[in-house]
């Protein structure tokens, strides 16, 4: 734990290291100038056969799903759980800052097998060595409009990533794939497709909302891993929202202000499905609609955007 302390310490006593980074693209991507400045050590990672990797598109329910699994291998300990911060627990394979923090990479190094890692990276920019070695995928995917609207709430907390600027521009970024790690169509619809051809357990956020037991089994089913049900349960109720919102080891209230302004939000806000009903309007609705039926008429994949759960 000695790692982990120094970590936490880090980020409190070098505040100066972060602001609000840039994006610059990275085979096409674009990413925070750290990340695209440190790409080689992201790119060449050396996955081992035994990692589980959790992908997302940011906002899409990542820190849920890291917390699902992580209270799943340690058979509902709450304890173990609480270890540590999220962050801590599950490294974040790409992210960089500049020295003195460690990256996710170096972070990841001496981490004891088996490793748990997190990426927001889409399927093309995922360390070739984990499709090498048939590592485990859990990918959670996550309706495009809850998507936009808490990823703007986030960008307006997080000062390490670009000004989200107004809704109304946000809304058009995110439809043109200009913000941190590129296009939500592009990613969602990548990953559903090579599921065929990998490990990848392929999660729908909405699904998590509307029956989390059944979703907390299929991990289970997917993680080789057998519990009682009074274990499942226990997991169940302390994965959440509520309980994790208020868990200072997930809901990231132990980030600096230099880097999440808490004053502009939570980073747990309001964990619903249906909640962009209250910020588009009729025209912005009319527009991401049209350009989403044009972006999306290739997939049979499906999302569900009204709250009908």
């Amino acid at each position: 734990m000695a790692e982990d302390v120094d970590y936490t310490r880090a980020l409190h006593e070098h505040p100066e290291v972060f602001y609000r980074y840039p994006l610059k693209l990275v085979h096409g991507i674009p990413l925070m100038v750290p990340i695209a400045e440190q790409w080689a050590p992201i790119e060449n990672f050396q996955a081992r056969p035994d990692d589980l990797l959790i992908a997302t598109y940011p906002k899409a329910g990542t820190t849920w799903m890291q917390e699902v699994v992580d209270l799943i291998r340690n058979s509902g300990d709450v304890e173990k759980a609480r270890r540590a911060p999220t962050y801590v627990r599950i490294p974040f394979l790409e992210i960089c800052s500049p020295p003195p923090l460690p990256s996710g990479v170096s972070q990841l190094q001496n981490a004891p097998s088996p490793r748990v890692i997190k990426t927001h990276l889409p399927f093309q920019l995922v360390p070739k060595s984990f499709w090498e070695n048939n590592c485990k995928v859990i990918y959670v995917a996550r309706n495009a409009k809850d998507n936009v609207v808490s990823y703007f709430f986030f960008d307006q907390m997080n000062l390490t990533q670009p000004d989200p600027g107004s809704w109304d521009e946000y809304i058009k970024k995110f439809m043109d794939g200009k913000v941190a790690w590129g296009s939500w169509y592009d990613h969602v619809q990548r990953f559903w497709d090579e599921k065929q051809n990998h490990r990848i357990l392929y999660v729908f956020y909405e699904d998590m909302k509307e029956d989390l037991t059944r979703e907390v089994r299929r991990l289970m089913d997917f993680l080789e891993v057998d519990l009682p049900e009074e274990v499942v349960q226990k997991i169940v109720h302390n994965a959440s929202f509520q309980v994790m919102k208020e868990n200072p080891m997930t809901n990231y209230t132990s980030i600096p202000k230099t880097i999440f302004d808490h004053s502009k939000g939570s980073f747990m806000r309001k964990g619903e499905v249906g909640d962009w009903k209250n910020y588009f309007t009729v025209a912005q609705r009319e527009m991401f609609d049209a350009d989403y039926q044009k972006k999306m008429e290739r997939t049979n994949l499906r999302f569900r955007f009204r709250d009908e759960l």
